[in-house]
């Protein structure tokens, strides 16, 4: 079956970096757009980023843009989350997810697969 691992969560400072990593077996990993949302306890989902099958159109959520670089390697299966500048507001368990939508997208339903995510805690 179809599985999303995240890694490389944690407790870090404001102003640190962290990157996070999804493994993804059981689909044919090169044809799905793959994204990162992130969830605060008692909140809806938030749209991070997604990248496109290929790598060359990426995607990202205002709040991000400039701090935050989604990449994938289609050899390995798997798709990361360079997060820098860091700030408490990043806070939230962050979620990657596989879609077969043909561009990156920011909408939830348009994602077929869910991992089960990693926690991300930046203290101020």
């Amino acid at each position: 079956q179809v599985q999303l691992v995240e890694s490389g969560g944690g407790l870090v400072q404001a102003g640190d970096s962290l990157r996070l990593s999804c493994a993804a077996s059981g689909l044919a990993f090169s044809r799905y757009t793959m994204g990162w949302f992130r969830q605060v306890p008692g909140k809806e989902r938030e749209f991070v980023s997604a990248i496109s099958w290929s790598g060359g159109g990426t995607y990202y959520t205002d709040s991000v843009k400039g701090r935050f670089t989604i990449s994938r390697d289609n050899a390995k299966n798997t798709v990361y989350v360079q997060m820098n500048s860091l700030k408490p507001e990043d806070t939230a368990v962050y979620l990657c997810a596989a879609g077969l939508s043909g561009r990156p997208s920011s909408s939830l339903g348009l994602y077929n697969y869910w991992g089960q995510g990693t926690q991300v805690t930046v203290s101020s």
